[in-house]
């Protein structure tokens, strides 16, 4: 081979462009690479507790999304996002709804285009009054007003089971509805109904867990409720362990932490129970209280229940009605150290609804729940 031809041919080939390579590192299919930035024209955003709306313009020179904190569903901004590669100038509101506690509180927008953030910090002064009526200390985690639309949010969920299946009770606990549509569940009026009705020679009713896969650990729980009237009914506002299994951590020494419960055949009577290896229905004055209310079954009543790592102590209308408070925290005793989740339900006869007997003229029944309120502490 000519050795010069040979050199000569590699130097040109060497000098032509490489084919399919780029400094362009955008995603923009190729082209002149943008870094994208970001301008905002208020980074620091103030409401009073009224709550109310502010615009700001965002500036990006790519597409960008805005995100708010988890958690903070009190702000939105909208619109929320710009899918222009090339960006430019959008004008957002960013809306605050109104602030019903005396504490103040803190939510960050985050907008991000590519690996470039801005954040906005919207500030909400507290309100004159609390209207949660916040215990000291604690502040409110979750809630659910049953204000907004006809059927439970997400965070519920429904249990569907067969008469029989704890208790001896007569019910069928369905998904929303019954086999003919009627609802077991609905929220009307700024309050949940749990309606418990004969249809076809079945009885049908509901019973709704809050946040059954994360729950709670330690706080205080409260509930508005007005109970129904009638021999046979046994509604109850109570906890249980997050995915407890009863095969391997077999009840009551998984523990169970009974709020409020009544019985028709009992009209008024409101008990407050702990159960757990070493306390389960022995109708001890350590595990088991009783209070009487008159109009249990007429009007709405607050039934509240305070857990700490040491205790639990039961509320109604905050009158405490019992309080456990073992010394020995080992699990016979004190199982409740694993989070828990609230259950609502409306049962129809069984061991203790239907000690008596029980009287289907009275259906059909309903249980009424104004809200539903955890708190925790700071």
């Amino acid at each position: 081979m000519n050795i010069k031809k040979y050199l000569l041919l590699f130097l040109a080939a060497a000098s032509l462009p490489l084919a399919g390579c780029s400094s362009d590192d955008s995603d923009d299919g190729g082209g002149a690479s943008t870094t994208p930035t970001i301008e905002v024209s208020n980074d620091n955003l103030t409401f009073t507790a009224d709550g109310g709306k502010q615009d700001i313009t965002i500036t990006v020179n790519h597409e960008w999304g805005a995100t708010v904190t988890t958690g903070n569903d009190w702000v939105t901004i909208s619109p929320s996002s710009n899918t222009s590669s090339t960006g430019g100038t959008t004008t957002s509101t960013v809306t605050v709804a109104s602030n019903p506690t005396t504490s103040s509180r803190t939510a960050t927008i985050t907008i991000a285009s590519g690996l470039a953030r801005k954040y906005i910090t919207v500030n909400q002064q507290s309100a004159t009054t609390d209207a949660y009526d916040t215990p000291t200390g604690y502040t409110l985690v979750w809630h659910d007003e049953f204000d907004k639309g006809t059927e439970l949010s997400s965070d519920w969920t429904h249990e569907v089971q067969g008469p029989g299946w704890v208790n001896h009770e007569l019910q069928n606990y369905v998904n929303h509805v019954s086999p003919a549509g009627n609802p077991v569940t609905e929220i009307s009026n700024g309050s949940l109904h749990i309606h418990c009705f004969k249809e076809n020679g079945q009885i049908y009713s509901g019973r709704v867990y809050a946040k059954v896969n994360t729950g709670w650990k330690y706080g205080y729980f409260e509930a508005r409720i007005r109970l129904p009237k009638g021999k046979g009914t046994w509604p109850a506002w109570w906890m249980m362990p997050v995915g407890n299994n009863n095969n391997t951590n077999p009840w009551p020494g998984c523990g169970e932490i009974d709020i409020m419960e009544e019985v028709g055949v009992d009209a008024n009577n409101v008990t407050s129970t702990i159960h757990c290896n070493k306390y389960n229905n022995g109708n001890t004055a350590t595990e088991h209280g009783v209070l009487r209310v008159p109009t249990a079954e007429s009007d709405y009543h607050v039934y509240a229940c305070e857990w700490t790592d040491s205790k639990l102590e039961f509320f109604v209308d905050g009158q405490s009605i019992l309080k456990y408070e073992p010394a020995d925290k080992s699990k016979d005793y004190w199982p409740f150290n694993v989070p828990f989740y609230p259950i609502l339900n409306l049962a129809w006869g069984g061991d203790w609804g239907g000690m008596n007997g029980v009287d289907e003229t009275a259906l059909p029944i309903t249980m009424d729940v104004d809200y539903v309120r955890i708190f925790q502490k700071n």
